[in-house]
């Protein structure tokens, strides 16, 4: 697995890279290979010793609390407080502000939907993603368990399609109210005098309408908006349910993923240059707007492109144009990782946050400079999605960097808008700061509970053993730390100008619970929440229909702050807590099979983010975070003497069994049993057997290593 490598300024640089943006980047935006390569001169200049120290400060940090927890256990509240105050790890409050950034577009402004994550060196899954901003409510309760059940196996069912039919047109009866009568076996829908009119009956709100395709005594769509979302009622009296439907109403699509997020970082297993060149050519190929997939399905080839604009006419007759796409954020890589694509002076590899943010936005700039057709940002934004920060300081860094970049590219200041993920605890008690580092770039804050969970181990790892993960989230910690989110949010002035998001749901089968669980995060006041799929995104629209989050946000507001920092200081040590052998040995089990069949996918075929079935054969949505955490967790109890080293050794073995069993169907799968010598499953050992020494218990430096290992020995064979 040699890289080739050719001389820019004075960085090596992978030649695969090298060819990617002077050939296909480069080309189209205005900048010279010879201001780009200067650039990237610059910032490893600028930014790299820095960089190497805010690190060297998270371990500073560390080691001290690591200190005083051996010295205290977990100590009292007050005293353990007080002495991160001392250390500088929790900062002073600063006075009131409110963020200042500019043009932001109305998907992350003022409008409350479902959002995507999505591994960016998938072609298919991000052109998925991005057309996921519509979607079929027929085809959602029909494919999934939403209705309470699964469809019957075979051909197309009527029974079922009956049901799907009747419950959605509850959600229009819901949404859409008509002055009389229902939308349930209605016979007809036409614009008369400029409003709707179904089988006569005007909506309750006739604004609701907002347009139609085709004829308006007659028309092939109408479309309809409540709460900023738009839902389309297509008319086909040719198409199988179109032809069972009196009016002929064939399908009820709902604007789903407003944006999704194409994800470098925790989705994806990019080790090397040819690995980033993926990911950087799809970015790429969805700013340009001509990014394709060709596939076999079902025995047919197929190519998926793009979608376009939807084009409509409003009740007055002014033509209308809806997006036909998500907006899109890129994630970049944390402060952490370096990446061989580039290798600096001396010889050591280049910090990929850093390449990250020249490439991503050097990319983004196809979309900026569209004078004509569909563009990503309507306003002339970039939005980067920036994980893993430890506190306002690393935010201040970001900031830096990125003011730094738009010099380099020659774009104006805070072009690019600054997503903070607040999953790291000193960001988490330092939020109101952190965000105030950034406020003329901020538009995204959001929580999650895995990396969150993860750092809380490893930030307490001396503290003591702590809870089975199913009993940590249901601690009070979990409730001060989404409540103090939202809170400081709206403290700062976020509602109407960014969002504020929720995490993952991660179960993606199972989405009669999701409709049950994932409304109480709108309620709470986030205007936005991840969803593992497009069928998930469409089916968690129905929840901003039920909820106007800026209404809801108006009234926390008011109320005032309810979490509060001793909350989230309120380390889930197991106290008190006795486990039988059988509970502990299950724990384990549980954790052990996760990271098992997550890493093994990530060593072996360069999978960054999986459905992976778990220790009950039920697929989670796995990515680096649920295998933080589940390392981080049993590393601890090692550390605590919950379980030693033999027993965990034969746990992993006993799972890798398992693991083989539930992949016995891929053929490109590796078995780790009988002999246990895969480089996969060293991986998963080091995670744990290494995972108090890892630095914030993050498993990249494990899982690059060992990536790279497994490449170079596929490679000499």
């Amino acid at each position: 697995m040699s890289q080739q490598y050719v001389q820019r300024g004075s960085n090596q640089v992978s030649s695969v890279f090298a060819d990617l943006m002077e050939h296909q980047v480069l080309p189209d935006i205005g900048i010279s290979a010879t201001v780009f390569w200067s650039g990237l001169d610059t910032l490893s200049e600028k930014f790299s010793g820095e960089n190497r120290r805010l690190l060297e400060k998270r371990e500073s940090l560390q080691k001290q609390i690591d200190e005083w927890h051996r010295a205290n256990g977990k100590g009292s509240s007050a005293s353990y407080k007080a002495f991160l105050q001392d250390i500088g790890y929790l900062l002073p409050e600063g006075d009131s502000f409110e963020i200042e950034t500019p043009s932001t577009d109305p998907e992350i402004a003022t409008i409350a939907g479902p959002q995507l994550v999505v591994p960016s060196t998938n072609a298919r899954f991000v052109l998925n993603a991005a057309n996921a901003r519509w979607g079929s409510a027929y085809d959602a309760f029909y494919g999934t368990d939403a209705l309470g059940d699964l469809p019957p196996k075979g051909s197309f069912n009527e029974k079922r399609a009956e049901r799907v039919v009747a419950r959605v047109a509850s959600v229009l009866d819901e949404t859409f109210p008509l002055e009389r009568g229902t939308h349930k076996g209605a016979t007809a829908y036409r614009i008369e005098d400029q409003q709707l009119l179904v089988d006569g009956a005007a909506l309750s709100t006739p604004a609701q309408c907002v347009g139609y395709v085709g004829e308006a005594t007659s028309p092939s769509q109408v479309i309809l908006k409540n709460n900023g979302l738009h839902v389309i009622l297509a008319f086909d009296p040719t198409s199988q349910t179109g032809s069972n439907s009196p009016s002929g109403l064939s399908d009820v699509i709902l604007e789903s993923a407003l944006s999704a997020i194409v994800d470098c970082e925790d989705s994806v297993a990019c080790v090397d240059a040819e690995d980033k060149v993926v990911a950087y050519r799809n970015w790429l190929g969805l700013m340009k707007g001509d990014l394709e997939e060709s596939f076999e399905k079902a025995g047919r080839s197929m190519t998926r492109r793009l979608n376009a604009d939807r084009v409509f006419l409003a009740p007055d007759g002014a033509e209308q144009r809806l997006k036909g796409r998500s907006l899109l954020l890129v994630r970049n890589v944390g402060h952490l990782m370096t990446t061989p694509t580039v290798l600096n002076a001396d010889g050591t590899e280049f910090f990929e946050g850093l390449l990250d943010a020249l490439v991503t936005t050097a990319i983004a700039m196809h979309d900026l400079q569209k004078t004509e057709g569909a563009r990503n940002s309507e306003t002339g934004s970039v939005y980067v999605v920036k994980p893993k920060m430890h506190g306002p300081e690393e935010v201040a860094f970001a900031d830096a960097v990125f003011a730094e970049v738009e010099r380099i590219l020659g774009l104006s200041a805070n072009t690019v808008k600054l997503g903070i993920m607040d999953e790291e605890r000193r960001t988490s008690v330092n939020l109101k700061e952190c965000i105030r580092a950034a406020k003329q770039r901020v538009c995204f804050i959001n929580t999650g509970f895995l990396d969150r969970t993860g750092d809380e181990i490893h930030t307490s790892m001396e503290a003591g053993a702590f809870s089975r993960k199913d009993d940590i989230k249901k601690k009070g910690w979990i409730e001060a730390y989404e409540n103090q989110n939202v809170d400081i949010g709206l403290e700062c002035g976020l509602s109407g100008k960014a969002q504020i998001g929720k995490g993952m749901w991660a179960v993606p089968d199972n989405m009669a619970a999701m409709l049950d669980a994932k409304g109480a995060q709108p309620t709470a006041g986030a205007n936005c929440a991840w969803v593992p799929s497009p069928t998930a995104a469409t089916l968690h629209a129905l929840h901003y229909h039920d909820v106007d989050v800026f209404e809801v946000q108006d009234e926390l507001k008011a109320e005032g702050r309810r979490g509060s920092v001793d909350g989230l200081l309120n380390i889930p040590t197991a106290d008190g807590e006795n486990w039988s052998p059988k509970e502990i040995q299950r724990e384990v089990e549980n954790n052990a099979q996760g990271i098992l069949g997550y890493v093994v996918r990530w060593i072996d075929q360069g999978v960054g983010c999986s459905k992976v079935p778990d220790i009950n054969d039920i697929g989670l949505m796995e990515d680096r975070a649920t295998c933080r955490i589940s390392a981080q967790h049993i590393a601890n109890w090692l550390h605590h003497n919950v379980v030693n080293e033999a027993q965990v050794l034969e746990i992993f073995k006993a799972m890798a069994t398992v693991v083989d069993r539930q992949n016995a169907n891929d053929p490109m799968y590796q078995p780790m049993a009988p002999n246990f010598d895969a480089i996969a499953f060293k991986a998963a050992c080091d995670l744990v057997f290494e995972g108090v020494s890892q630095p914030s218990g993050y498993t990249e430096p494990v899982l690059h290593a060992r990536r790279r290992e497994f490449k170079e020995q596929a490679s000499a064979q």
